[in-house]
């Protein structure tokens, strides 16, 4: 159990860490002009946000649902339930 949540925690950590690089990279221009955010890179970074996680979640729900049915499939072949195409006779 504590090696999924360590998996979990390093997946998390890495998501952040390309978030944030990705989102710094679009919106915020790489010399500052002043120490806080402008209105215009506010906006950009709340919408960068917005679509990374979006995605994010997405591809996540898709590889789940892969990987059901890849489950299905596998427990329908070990259990001899074909799923094989059929031989001539």
């Amino acid at each position: 159990m504590k090696l999924v949540q360590d998996l979990e925690i390093e997946m998390m950590t890495d998501m952040y860490a390309r978030l944030t690089n990705a989102c710094h990279k679009k919106c915020v221009p790489p010399k500052y002009r002043e120490p806080d955010l402008q209105k215009g890179e506010s906006v950009c970074i709340d919408r960068c946000v917005a679509k990374y996680l979006d995605v994010h979640e997405k591809i996540g729900k898709k590889l789940t649902e892969i990987s059901m049915r890849d489950q299905d499939f596998q427990q329908r072949v070990g259990a001899g339930g074909g799923g094989g195409l059929a031989t001539p006779s």
